[in-house]
């Protein structure tokens, strides 16, 4: 779909909020289970259901799941934090009120790198990074009079992660999701599965005239469920702000709604403002100070990020700028990757081929990610050995690597089970060129009329009658001097 955009006298100012379920054992503030998919109201206690009387305790594994967030995304972290309340009412927020961090967050000034045209690249701004905990989950069933309440989520550990009012077009905004998902991964701090709500976004909105500072009334959208989602409803309320502009009538500040059968924004709301949420410090929660060795022992322990990875694949690995991108925007996939190469005496672009080819296919195939494809980064390299050597062409080599994965066997059992051992015996292959070419007087009498591809189907033919262990190369030689080339 080609986005609308603004007037030419007018630019999108674009911010997201994008809240992210850390993946943690436990809610932020109780034992309960953080699990996606039980049943409702199965993992409720006194403290996620707002009973009078209890007291919440941090829990340590979400302060350093989102501490490793912020050092990810380049954030300062501060020498202390504390928690406050967000005061507003929702059926399914127990207490009245949501345990949060307004003005002492736990990391401040990051950014998120975009990749540009060219191999430029564009920073968008973080503001900030808090934590707080989630509300639970209304139902309405359908054609029914009442709603329902499941309090699983409630208490479940957000990273709320704010985005300065960088982003200029929708199209931007997406590749920013795409770009703070690969990195919030790769840090392992969530799963950002936007069909678990793990990940999920707020967009806001505004117009000014281009070349201006001044930010005028803005628009938040929420209920956006994907990333093209956000694409989408932030194109349209951009052509309806842009409609309303032109007819001189002012744009209110409001929260709407994407509403995806319609494609278009809904009003939900008046606009909150800071005030309404009468925030003050989480008395239940005292200030506290974050100890510069869990910093320090926390960024010592990422990994390797996204952009870094890419710059070495190309660099040191000398692979082509798009297999680079591809292999390094997933870490799992990355990861699976270098065990590959670690195997040894595989080049490089070999092994990428093979990942990228056959075993994410068979990993798509399976509906499972590359860590439950069950090819051993040892077999995958033994395979492509065998390749290197021409031992086995590149299509029985897809055939073993998925016989590999069905079975369990080694390259060598899967290669001996399937015969799929590649014919390089020029006696013996070329009986199966005579044969092609006898077989296929059409394809011969083209080929000599200067019909290249012709010779192709030849190959094809010849492959077919060996089944496919015949070496290409060879079989495409002893046809060109057949045919007298």
């Amino acid at each position: 779909m080609t986005a609308p955009r603004a007037a030419p006298d007018l630019e999108p100012v674009i911010g997201l909020e994008v809240h992210v379920q850390l993946a943690t054992r436990s809610k932020l503030f109780c034992a309960c289970r953080n699990e996606y998919g039980a049943a409702p109201n199965a993992h409720v206690c006194p403290v996620c259901t707002g009973q009078p009387g209890v007291l919440p305790v941090l829990n340590e594994q979400a302060l350093s799941l989102g501490l490793s967030a912020a050092l990810a995304l380049g954030c300062e972290v501060p020498a202390s934090t504390k928690f406050d309340r967000k005061n507003y009412f929702y059926p399914d927020l127990p207490k009245g009120y949501q345990i949060s961090q307004y003005d002492r967050p736990l990391g401040l000034g990051g950014a998120v790198e975009l990749a540009g045209d060219g191999g430029a690249t564009r920073r968008v701004g973080v503001a900030r990074v808090h934590l707080e905990e989630d509300a639970g989950k209304t139902l309405h069933p359908p054609g029914e009079n009442y709603s329902l309440v499941d309090l699983n989520r409630a208490g479940v550990p957000l990273l709320e992660i704010v985005s300065a009012p960088d982003l200029r077009s929708p199209e931007e905004a997406h590749r920013y999701l795409v770009a703070l998902k690969r990195t919030l991964r790769y840090a392992r701090v969530s799963e950002c599965d936007m069909e678990k709500g793990s990940l999920r976004c707020d967009a806001n909105v505004s117009l000014r005239a281009r070349g201006s500072s001044a930010l005028n009334a803005r628009v938040e959208i929420k209920n956006l469920n994907s990333f093209r989602n956000v694409e989408r409803a932030l194109a349209h309320d951009i052509a309806r702000q842009t409609t309303l502009l032109a007819a001189g009538e002012a744009v209110l500040q409001e929260t709407r709604m994407w509403r995806e059968e319609e494609e278009c924004t809904a009003p939900l709301r008046s606009k909150e403002e800071e005030h309404d949420y009468r925030y003050f410090p989480e008395p239940d929660l005292p200030e506290f100070a974050i100890p510069p060795e869990l910093v320090e022992r926390l960024r010592a322990g990422l990994p390797e990020m996204p952009a870094a990875r890419l710059e070495r694949y190309i660099g040191r690995l000398g692979l082509p700028a798009e297999t680079a991108a591809a292999l390094a925007a997933d870490w799992e996939v990355a990861d699976y990757y270098e065990r590959c190469l670690a195997a040894g005496g595989v080049p490089a672009r070999a092994v990428a081929s093979f990942v990228l080819g056959a075993v994410l296919q068979e990993a798509n195939a399976r509906h499972v990610s590359v860590s439950g494809v069950n090819i051993p980064p040892a077999s995958l390299a033994e395979v492509a050995r065998l390749v290197e050597a021409g031992a086995l062409s590149h299509q029985a080599a897809r055939k073993v690597l998925a016989e590999i994965a069905a079975s369990g066997q080694s390259a060598a059992q899967a290669v001996a089970s399937l015969g799929l051992e590649q014919v390089s015996d020029r006696a013996q292959l070329a009986v199966a060129v005579d044969a092609a070419l006898a077989a296929a007087p059409v394809a011969v009498a083209q080929y000599r009329a200067g019909k290249q591809n012709a010779l192709n189907a030849l190959v094809g033919a010849v492959m077919k009658a060996t089944r496919g262990k015949a070496d290409p190369k060879l079989a495409r030689q002893l046809l060109l001097e057949r045919l007298g080339a």
